[in-house]
C-alpha cells in the first residue's frame, strides 16, 4: 500500500512506480482511496481546495511516484463560429457555477439537458463525446489576492 502526503507538480524526471486514473470529481478531493495500475493500492492524503492535474507526480511515504491520468468520462461538447454567442454561453454557463472546460469556440461541461438546451437556444451545436474532462479550475485556484 502507497500512502501519498507529496505532491511534486506537472515535472518530474524519477521513473514513475504506477498511475492512477481519475475521473475530474475524484480529482477535487484531498481524501482518495484507490487502485494504481500496478494494482496497488494508494491511499492520497493531500490538502483540500487545489484539485490533482492530469499529468501530476505524487510522491509516497516509501518514495515511489505516482503519476495521475485523467480518465475518459461522458461530456457535453458545445461549439460555434460565433464569438459572441460563445461568450453569452460561458457567461451564463459561469453564472450557474458550472464546471467548463474551454477551448477556442468550444467548450465542455458535464452532460446536462437543461444546459445543453440553453446552449442549443445560444446558438451552439451540442454533441455528446467521451473525453477526459479537464474544468478550469477557477479564477482564485492559485490563491486569493486582495487589492485596496
Amino acid at each position: 500500500m502507497l500512502d501519498i502526503y507529496q505532491r511534486l507538480g506537472t515535472h518530474c524526471h524519477e521513473t514513475v512506480y504506477t498511475t492512477v486514473t481519475l475521473t475530474h470529481e475524484q480529482r477535487d478531493r484531498g481524501r482518495l482511496k484507490l487502485v494504481g495500475e500496478n494494482n496497488e493500492e494508494v491511499r492520497v492524503f493531500l490538502d483540500r481546495g487545489k484539485p490533482l492535474q492530469v499529468g501530476e507526480f505524487l510522491r509516497s511515504e516509501c518514495n515511489k511516484i505516482v503519476q495521475v491520468k485523467g480518465a475518459i468520462e461522458e461530456i457535453a461538447h458545445a461549439s460555434c463560429d460565433n464569438w459572441e454567442a460563445f461568450s453569452k454561453a460561458c457567461y451564463h454557463l459561469g453564472n450557474r457555477h458550472t464546471k467548463i472546460q474551454i477551448g477556442d469556440r468550444w467548450l465542455r461541461i458535464k452532460p446536462d439537458h437543461v444546459l445543453e438546451e440553453m446552449l442549443h437556444l445560444l446558438g451552439l451545436v451540442v454533441t455528446h463525446e467521451n473525453a477526459v474532462f479537464v474544468p478550469e479550475s477557477g479564477a482564485y485556484s492559485h490563491g486569493h489576492h486582495h487589492h485596496g
